[in-house]
């Protein structure tokens, strides 16, 4: 499946999951409990509809530049980038704490 069909079928899922929260509404007390899950939903319709907005974007840009891997040798670095580095919370080796 494409990004889009499973975000059709995600709507599909989540308009079915309101309906059925409308029908327990009417079966069940309006307390608290069904408020916090109408709300849920609520929200996630709202992340649906961000993530959509998402993958719309991500289609209209240019393809992803693939980045040139850099190797790292395993040789010990040059003694002589940490001449005048300090250790993190020890200070300077020449140098006492206060």
């Amino acid at each position: 499946m494409s990004v889009q069909d499973d975000l059709t079928a995600a709507q599909r899922t989540l308009d079915e999951l309101t309906r059925t929260l409308g029908r327990l509404e009417q079966q069940v007390s309006a307390g608290l409990e069904i408020r916090r899950v109408r709300t849920d939903a609520d929200h996630l319709r709202e992340s649906l509809a961000l993530l959509r907005d998402s993958a719309a974007q991500e289609r209209t840009q240019a393809p992803a530049r693939h980045h040139e891997m850099v190797t790292i040798p395993d040789a010990p670095y040059n003694s002589a980038l940490w001449t005048d580095a300090e250790d993190e919370g020890l200070g300077a080796r020449d140098r006492h704490a206060p």
